[in-house]
């Protein structure tokens, strides 16, 4: 038991800031997407309109 709050204890600053950066990337993950669809939407409609 020792052990594991040993190892838990040496890891937490590791598990800590992969935490912080996962819920950044996240974040930048879900406006990428929103500029994606958006590109999207508009590829579309100037592809209908010179058809």
């Amino acid at each position: 038991m020792e052990e594991l709050v040993k190892a838990a204890l040496q890891s937490g600053f590791s598990i800590a800031v992969a935490s912080y950066l996962l819920v950044r990337m996240e974040s930048k993950l879900e406006a990428l997407t929103l500029a994606i669809r958006d590109l999207q939407a508009a590829l579309n409609r100037s592809g209908a309109a010179s058809s």
